[in-house]
């Protein structure tokens, strides 16, 4: 099988650089950093490509050994909606196409894409440079419309497009769990013999259990407390009203339960949720705080001061946070949508929930604060299970697609 020496990654609408939890930058960010780190540390070479949207950002950042981010322009030098994108894609194709000449001595083997706007320019990048394209969907338009909430708007038919040609066209596509190779399968058509299915990771030096009563020390959480933390975009598809709703009924049901809920990732970007009135509106000032986002080894702490980490959402394609969390010790009462149900084993590591009723929440909720013997039973379960998935893996079977779809192109090349 052909050896992959160099690989251009598009991540273009949001960079490895920014901070997750602010604007548009989650889960996939962590993912692309993670991955082009573990690849370069095994001989890999990868160069990002992403949007420049700052006037003072250079041209190139050398991100570790191995792994440099490329700023393209395209469209103003400022950040702009998400939605704005698409109709920047063949713009932000043409700026990585017409590197070439500058990246003459990096020859590439493969390109790989990150979510449909970076995937339709892709497309026009392995066209021009001849290369195979592997894509990374994260998300998919036809999935969230089938999650939609009140209130949010159906993904665009533009997008839905988009994603169709890019299974039309792309050589391979990994998926995060067997359930998104199967949402590829049955809402795209994928041919199931061309989708890998690869396994994010958590970076297991900075997600530990170790030292989970000096990580409530040091942010101030009391050991009688009951604190359950949230973290990640407010959007209502995260769910964070869900948990806001289901600890007003706790509270009103129980008051003797010394609630404290700490929501990680103020609201920014598109499609953001006012939540600071949801949770005036219901009296839980004393019991609810909102921060902004934070780095990864603060992140970390903070699971370890959880008794619980919630992740409501409707809508996964795997779930990084419910992982990162168990890698702390710390259980997770999640949504039992998309990849969560892989990403969190239930009664072992932690709870999946059926459906967002409030209701139902505040139950299991209440569970896990009268059984502290299943708590730490889950926690225990939850960092054994964290502990097989180092992103080293991910880059390794990631490799594997690469050289899987560098072999396929070279023979229909030949052909």
């Amino acid at each position: 099988m052909l050896q992959v020496k160099r690989v251009a990654m598009l991540s273009l609408h949001t960079s490895p650089l920014e901070q997750p939890g602010s604007g548009d930058a989650g889960g996939m960010n962590v993912y692309v950093r993670s991955v082009a780190m573990e690849l370069a540390k095994a001989g890999v070479e990868v160069e990002i490509f992403t949007r420049a949207w700052d006037p003072a950002q250079p041209a190139a950042v050398e991100l570790a050994p191995g792994v440099t981010v490329r700023h393209i322009d395209a469209g103003p030098r400022r950040r702009i909606a998400k939605e704005s994108l698409p109709g920047l894609a063949p713009e932000l194709a043409s700026g990585v196409a017409d590197l070439h000449p500058f990246l003459a001595n990096r020859h590439f083997d493969v390109i790989h894409s990150h979510y449909w706007v970076s995937g339709t320019a892709g497309l026009a990048v392995s066209r021009a440079w001849n290369l195979p394209l592997v894509h990374t969907m994260h998300t998919m338009a036809r999935v969230k419309n089938l999650q939609l909430q009140p209130g949010e708007k159906l993904e665009p038919q533009v997008r839905i497009d988009g994603e169709q040609e890019i299974v039309d066209g792309a050589t391979r596509l990994i998926a995060n769990t067997s359930t998104e190779a199967g949402e590829l399968e049955s809402l795209y058509g994928a041919d199931p013999r061309a989708v890998d299915v690869v396994a994010p990771g958590v970076d297991l030096q900075v997600f530990s259990s170790r030292g989970s009563a000096a990580a409530r020390a040091r942010l101030g959480i009391p050991d009688d407390v009951f604190h359950i933390v949230f973290a990640g975009r407010i959007q209502p598809m995260k769910g964070p009203q869900v948990l806001v709703r289901a600890a007003a009924e706790l509270q009103a049901r129980r008051p003797d339960i010394p609630l404290r809920i700490s929501i990680l990732g103020a609201g920014s970007g598109s499609e953001v949720l006012e939540l600071q009135p949801l949770v005036d509106s219901l009296g839980l000032n004393a019991h609810v705080a909102l921060y902004p986002p934070v780095e990864a080894a603060v992140l970390a702490d903070w699971f370890r001061a959880a008794d619980v980490v919630a992740v409501p959402s409707f809508s996964e394609s795997f779930g990084l946070v419910a992982l990162e969390a168990q890698a702390c010790g710390t259980p997770v009462l999640a949504a039992n949508v998309g990849g969560l149900p892989k990403a969190v084993s239930h009664g072992r590591t932690g709870l999946l929930v059926d459906g967002h009723d409030s209701a139902r929440w505040s139950a299991e909720l209440e569970r896990l604060y009268d059984d502290a013997g299943l708590r730490r039973a889950l926690g225990y379960g939850a960092a054994v299970h964290a502990s097989a998935f180092g992103w080293k893996r991910t880059a390794q079977l990631t490799n594997q697609s690469y050289r899987q779809a560098a072999e396929q192109f070279s023979t229909q090349s030949v052909r």
